[in-house]
């Protein structure tokens, strides 16, 4: 089972927390967890301090056993308790300046980390997620790109864009070498693919993820594994780009 992405929509009551998460379960999918609604489950309508921590309890919870978006619709008033919370997106609902709770405006702390912040509720403010939520699928068709890239250049990115058509996603492996013909660290080599992809738009984590691997020199498979292996024809002009002349021009 794989660890949710749980976003914590935070705010006064009457910000628009419950219909945002209901738009955004719809445009992205996983599961909205109301607040009052656990609240009336566990039958607990106290409001005081202790009332409120043992609620952030049961949110904390409530995301235990889920899998992919899970949004979190709780005002959560205690700046100290958002952070605990361990959420991967804060959201501020900041369309209202006071609620029709007086208890919950004392209680409740401006936040100070948050990852959005939404001070008109309207339909644009969806498109605030796309960068947030359209993350790298782990489950879904990827090709896998295995290669030194001592450093990346655009063969190397020709590459990439022939294979990131074939299903949307790539895994790009950088092979773990430190010798005189692999002079770049794998920091190094993944801040360099980093570099080359976002010129050209393309986003890590999103379109594609960088992992580092052993020096892998060879890959044995059976008989129907489960993929394929495919040889790109880039064009002379792009096979002619060598990683060894451009060390050379590096001085490396």
């Amino acid at each position: 089972m794989t660890k949710p992405f749980v976003v914590l929509l935070t705010g006064l009551p009457g910000s628009g927390k419950s219909t945002l998460a209901e738009k955004l379960v719809k445009k992205y999918g996983g599961s909205h967890i109301n607040a009052d609604e656990v609240r009336a489950a566990a039958n607990d309508w106290d409001f005081s301090t202790e009332g409120r921590r043992r609620q952030f309890e049961r949110m904390r919870a409530s995301t235990e056993g889920k899998e992919g978006f899970v949004f979190l619709d709780f005002v959560c008033p205690v700046n100290e308790w958002r952070d605990e919370m361990g959420a991967d997106l804060i959201v501020w609902m900041d369309t209202i300046q006071i609620s029709r709770y007086e208890d919950t405006n004392k209680a409740f702390e401006r936040p100070v980390n948050y990852d959005l912040r939404i001070t008109s509720f309207d339909e644009d403010m969806l498109s605030l997620f796309d960068d947030k939520l359209n993350r790298f699928d782990y489950q879904a068709p990827t090709v896998q790109m295995l290669g030194r890239w001592q450093p990346w250049h655009d063969g190397h990115t020709a590459l990439f864009e022939r294979a990131v058509a074939k299903t949307g996603q790539v895994a790009i492996m950088i092979r773990d070498l430190d010798d005189k013909d692999n002079p770049f660290s794998v920091a190094e080599v993944a801040a360099n693919i980093e570099k080359g992809l976002s010129a050209k738009g393309w986003k890590l984590n999103k379109d594609y993820v960088v992992l580092h691997v052993p020096n892998i020199v060879d890959i044995s498979y059976g008989r129907k594994v489960g993929y394929t292996f495919t040889e790109h024809d880039l064009g002379e002009e792009i096979h002619q780009i060598s990683a060894t002349k451009i060390r050379k021009k590096m001085g490396l």
